[in-house]
């Protein structure tokens, strides 16, 4: 059997140990080991590999930003920084119809600010806004639904780890894929207000509202969320400015954070213990994660599947955007039942040489960039695409009231705006890419 042979065959086995709930990371470590012993045929060059695989992958200086990171999203769980956001966002627009589902939108946009992680996000914002929104009259499907949708936005808006694992893969600037980012982000988070919006039109008894607040207690609400504008400022501004390198900024954030949480009351010595102790558990998780994918994609360099592909699809006669929307198609599908994390690491190292041996007529930079941003927001539409997107499985865990049938209807609005959007940012790249020019 030819190294092609393996390599293609290694995928459903992949598809196969994930589906009876092995670890990804093992998985693809142990397919990439067996596989690669295959190839040589002798295990001496199999053991080398894993000691030069694992030295180099865990020496990358650009990978110390995801601990830091972790640990910002810890200190603002802690420093009450989502309740500040979600409860200023309500003071102004929870009158509304609707208007406290998308106080929800836009404090997970603002805690995905901070965090960086789409299920942290969403489990975050879900043991804030869930009682608030059931207080306030919100029917069960429409209330999981937001949350869940809402929780995507925690890797679009930059900071993102996700973009970090993306541009340490493709070798791009990581200061320029969260400035890309940051637009596509404005608009899933504007696209699922719109979608509330409708939704209270068109079903109004699903939808509640609460009193008016008085304009002091606005105010006084608005005050409280300084410290989320000014960490993403000083980290995304730092960083694009020059100040300091992403590994800095996420230093500087997981400082300011840390500050926030002491300033509140949230941190003390055992809630220090417990962040520091979280952050290394979710580090060690994702890092498993990167050796895994790091050994698989060396024993697929090896049998020279990338390349077979790429030369494949250049010489089908197939349009660019045809490959394109088909390997965007993919992602969804993938989605479905794996995290975005292993997804990036599983399937970038294949699809991204194949479409950048395609003319899409923008620079290597701007190509990269913009596929980039565009599998990032494919990925996080299949976390909340039924019937098994994870998103849904975190918030429906903790609304066990609430029918999982109920939240699947109501997110297929969330999931047709995603799709509207992608179809834009496909269609117009400078979109994304404009921020490269300045």
């Amino acid at each position: 059997m030819s190294g092609v042979e393996l390599a293609a065959w290694s995928f459903p086995i992949l598809l196969f140990l994930i589906f009876v709930r092995i670890p990804i990371g093992l998985a693809m470590l142990v397919c990439g080991l067996v596989g690669a012993w295959l190839v040589y045929g002798t295990t001496a060059p199999v053991l080398n590999q894993l000691k030069q695989v694992t030295y180099s992958t865990f020496s990358s200086y650009s990978l110390s930003v995801i601990p830091l990171f972790l640990l910002m999203g810890q200190f603002a769980a802690l420093g009450g920084l989502s309740q500040a956001l979600f409860k200023a966002a309500e003071a102004w627009i929870g009158h509304r119809k609707g208007g406290v589902a998308m106080a929800a939108v836009g404090a997970c946009a603002g805690f995905g600010a901070i965090c960086g992680s789409s299920l942290a996000t969403a489990a975050t914002m879900g043991q804030v806004a869930l009682p608030e929104l059931k207080k306030a009259g919100y029917a069960g499907g429409i209330s999981t639904a937001t949350l869940a949708a809402g929780g995507t936005l925690g890797i679009l808006i930059p900071p993102s780890v996700v973009l970090v694992i993306y541009a340490i893969l493709t070798e791009q600037n990581i200061a320029k894929l969260f400035l890309a980012a940051f637009v596509p982000g404005l608009m899933a988070a504007i696209g699922y207000v719109i979608v509330i919006a409708l939704y209270a039109r068109l079903r109004p008894k699903e939808m509640g509202s609460k009193p008016p607040m008085p304009m002091a207690e606005r105010w006084k609400a608005t005050a409280k969320v300084w410290p989320v504008m000014l960490i993403f400022v000083a980290v995304v501004g730092g960083i694009y400015l020059g100040f300091f390198t992403p590994t800095e900024g996420a230093a500087v954030g997981a400082f300011g954070t840390g500050v926030a949480a002491w300033m509140s009351g949230g941190l003390n010595r055992k809630s220090l213990v417990g962040a520091v102790m979280g952050t290394a558990v979710a580090t060690g998780m994702i890092f498993m994660i990167v050796l895994g994918a790091g050994v698989y994609n060396t024993f697929l360099a090896l049998s020279q599947l990338p390349q077979e592909a790429a030369q494949m699809v250049v010489g089908s006669g197939l349009s660019p955007m045809v490959v394109l929307i088909s390997i965007l198609v993919i992602y969804v599908v993938l989605g479905c039942f794996m995290d975005s994390l292993s997804m990036i690491l599983l399937t970038v190292p294949v699809f991204f040489p194949i479409v950048t041996a395609l003319d899409f007529g923008l620079s290597p930079e701007e190509f990269a960039i913009w596929f980039g941003i565009l599998v990032l927001i494919v990925v996080e539409v299949g976390l909340i695409t039924p019937p098994v997107g994870m998103n849904l499985f975190v918030i429906n865990s903790m609304a066990k009231d609430v029918p999982i049938t109920a939240t699947y209807r109501a997110i297929l609005p969330f999931v047709a705006s995603d799709f509207i959007r992608t179809a834009i940012l496909v269609a117009f790249p400078s979109i994304v890419i404009f921020v490269l020019r300045f």
